[in-house]
């Protein structure tokens, strides 16, 4: 189907813009848990997960419930240390988020008597707290206007402006957060944004968009939605091999290792060990996983007691009924599984 036929930019009509997008997302908008809710910390949380984690993964596979039923405020997650934090998280990845999340909880409580800042300047002295959550805490919780733009606003911005700027070019971020504030309702900044997110998720899609369905079809100055938004070449990916050994001592305790490197520091994994150390081992388990601009090979060996040793710093015997109950990073839980089940 066709795309229907641009009438008027929605900077120049946009009151109207505003309320065929707000009846829209009314009518069709999800019942997520943080919409539900006004208080900072629940919303914060829920920004935190949903930096590059899908919808899907965070309220799927029960991360925030569970998450809040650990840490219900400020106060407990601010109080929480290491391992319960990151045990809590596990699986989200990107475990700098959990930490920055708990630096936040203790600025707040320590600077703020607890409550957080309700203007957008103080937000962003916050720890952890950048332009697009300070944004999402204004909008959402005290109900400001505000230049809310993820990855899904700036992709219907680029179509409803017909704008070929790359959009992660500083130039295209600016100007798209202008377009944000601009165009935001003044008197549901919070439902706006949502709204555009919902749009951006489910009819302005990557790709192909379904522009017949799409409730602001007629603002849309773009006349090939699926040529935009157009992005700088992408950063090519490096493949990564780990080499790890599973080893179990006389009393069956298994040898782990806590990471105290930048990428997983306090999570525990199997112990690395240089590809010529596990010449001649048996291999056991191999997958592999991607994390920024890598993809990582993960190759597991069976080893002897005399294969381990010299221990690495960090190495530690860990009685296997602790490992549900240690922060593992994903990739290592997964292989863990399999090789207790296993071996």
């Amino acid at each position: 189907m066709l795309k229907p036929r641009f009438e008027v930019s929605a900077l120049e009509d946009k009151d109207q813009f505003r309320a065929a997008l707000g009846s829209w997302y009314s009518n069709v908008g999800k019942d997520f848990p943080w919409r539900r809710t006004h208080e900072p910390y629940r919303v914060l949380v829920s920004e935190m997960m949903l930096q590059q984690t899908q919808v899907a993964t965070v309220l799927g596979k029960g991360y925030y419930t569970r998450f809040l039923e650990k840490f219900p405020d400020l106060q407990s997650l601010s109080k929480a240390d290491d391992e319960s934090l990151l045990k809590a998280w596990e699986g989200l990845g990107y475990y700098r988020r959990a930490r920055m999340l708990r630096d936040t909880a203790r600025a707040v409580v320590e600077n703020h008597g607890g409550t957080f800042p309700g203007d957008e300047v103080t937000l962003l002295t916050l720890p952890g707290v950048g332009p697009y959550t300070a944004a999402a805490l204004m909008a959402f919780c005290f109900g400001k206007v505000s230049a809310l733009v993820d990855g899904n606003v700036s992709r219907i911005l680029s179509r409803l402006m017909d704008d070929s700027s790359p959009v992660d070019s500083g130039t295209a971020k600016r100007i798209h957060r202008e377009w944000a504030v601009e165009l935001c309702d003044p008197a549901h900044p919070g439902r706006h944004h949502h709204a555009m997110m919902e749009l951006g998720q489910n009819v302005c899609r990557p790709g192909c968009p379904a522009c017949e369905s799409c409730p602001v079809a007629r603002f849309c100055k773009c006349s090939d939605p699926s040529s935009l938004p157009i992005k700088k070449p992408r950063i090519k990916i490096t493949v990564l091999e780990e080499y790890a050994v599973f080893v179990r001592d006389s009393t069956g305790r298994i040898l782990l290792n806590l990471e105290s490197g930048k990428r997983r520091n306090g999570l525990w994994k199997l112990p690395l060990r240089g590809a010529d150390q596990c010449s001649g081992l048996r291999k056991i388990y191999e997958s592999s996983y991607p994390i920024t601009r890598y993809r990582v090979s993960l190759k597991v060996f069976s080893a002897a007691l005399e294969n381990t040793l010299p221990l690495d710093a960090g190495d530690e015997w860990v009685p296997e009924e602790r490992l549900e109950v240690l922060p593992i990073a994903a990739p290592f839980r997964k292989a863990l599984q399999h090789l207790t089940a296993n071996f």
